[in-house]
């Protein structure tokens, strides 16, 4: 594996620490600022807003740098947003400093993604992103287990002074093992915006936001999920989350070998199987080891639609990859936003922790539909850019 792609990867991980682990220390922020769990979920869903906003003007502003210089700016933003939270005084501080640290994620995505295509072996993209994303499943076996125990044991802060350590290690090893490439030709906001002019852009866009809603439906709420209907102890969760992420791992390797095939025929099926597990979950969470089995094929089945989106965008967007590829990451984080969001919902009404499954299998089935659609829209040969790459390929 080459150097150059395991630094999007060691990135990749720092920001899947910081994004993942918030469901794991939920209670302790919860009580730490004597806040209810539904409110104390809007930590979430305020850096999920700032990736959605960061993503486009990061890159729309800074897109014409070269990518090296781009990946080094963003992961400094990013290690001074999670240095700073960890000496939050209050809720509301932290709740900023959640929004700040976002800004950089998705623009750091979006170029890194566009990066590794361009490292990778023809016909061999959607596999290079995916080592990119591994960084985000690694981050889900290790990092996210380690912030929730030291988040448990030491406290909270502590959990964010992990992150901006592998904040400092992301920019020494960019820095170090990352080749200079140069920035996209002639790139400009003004001309890259004109890839949105096009449909297929917003269908892609449309399953990403929705359809990924519902794995955070899920994840958003799995410690209360675990501990309060699955009967764990809280000091469990370290291992269940250890759990989830090897699912997120190996389904993050299968969702890359099968969107170098067909990134639209993958999505496709990955959410139909993610809308069909998540229901699954409703009832599998009562035994505990049901549990953990679902919960194994929940990560995967969710966390496998990374690399097919991606690609789904990169194709679509010949010339302005890197400001769609990091709207795409946007469109992720407003899944984030979404599924937390709602998921809190019903729990809030007195419904239960199952329920957010509920939520989660349904965003599923409406990205499902998007994606039908972007299908038929494609076999009526209206201009799709993706669906030509894919005939040349």
């Amino acid at each position: 594996m080459r150097l150059s792609l395991v630094t999007l990867t060691v990135g990749a991980f720092g920001i899947g620490m910081t994004e993942f682990v918030m469901m794991g220390i939920l209670p302790d922020l919860s009580e730490a600022f004597s806040v209810s769990i539904p409110v104390a979920g809007y930590l979430i869903a305020a850096y999920a807003v700032g990736v959605v906003v960061g993503a486009p003007l990061l890159v729309g502003m800074l897109g014409s740098q070269p990518p090296k210089r781009l990946l080094i700016f963003f992961m400094i933003m990013f290690t001074l947003g999670n240095g700073i939270s960890a000496l939050s005084p209050n809720y509301i501080t932290l709740l900023l400093m959640r929004f700040i640290s976002g800004l950089p994620h998705g623009a750091f995505f979006g170029v890194g993604a566009v990066v590794a295509t361009r490292l990778a072996e023809p016909g061999r993209e959607a596999r290079s992103i995916s080592v990119m994303f591994a960084g985000l499943t690694i981050a889900n076996i290790i990092g996210v287990p380690l912030g929730t125990y030291l988040g448990h044991t030491f406290g909270w802060r502590f959990t964010f002074l992990a992150v901006a350590i592998v904040g400092v290690l992301a920019i020494v090893s960019i820095r170090q093992w990352m080749p200079k490439l140069e920035p996209t030709p002639g790139a400009s906001l003004r001309r890259d915006l004109k890839v949105f002019t096009r449909v297929e852009p917003w269908l892609i866009i449309g399953i990403t936001m929705i359809g990924t809603g519902g794995l955070f439906a899920w994840f958003s709420y799995i410690a209360p999920l675990m501990t309060e209907v699955a009967g764990f102890s809280s000091e469990a969760l370290t291992y269940i989350l250890m759990i989830a992420g090897v699912g997120m791992a190996i389904g993050n390797f299968i969702g890359g070998r099968l969107a170098d095939r067909s990134p639209l025929k993958a999505a496709q099926i990955l959410l139909l199987n993610m809308a069909v597990v998540l229901i699954v979950l409703v009832v599998a969470v009562h035994y505990k080891p049901t549990a953990l089995l679902v919960t194994f094929i929940t990560g995967a089945s969710a966390f496998a639609l990374g690399a097919p989106l991606q690609m789904l965008m990169i194709r679509a967007a010949k010339g302005a990859e890197m400001l769609a590829s990091s709207v795409t990451q946007g469109a992720f984080n407003v899944g984030n936003a979404l599924g937390a969001y709602l998921g809190g919902v019903p729990i809030a009404l007195g419904y239960g922790y199952t329920s957010p499954e509920w939520v989660g299998a349904g965003l599923a089935l409406v990205g499902l539909a998007i994606a039908l659609f972007a299908a038929r829209y494609q076999r009526n040969d209206v201009a799709p850019a993706y669906a030509v790459v894919e005939a040349e390929g």
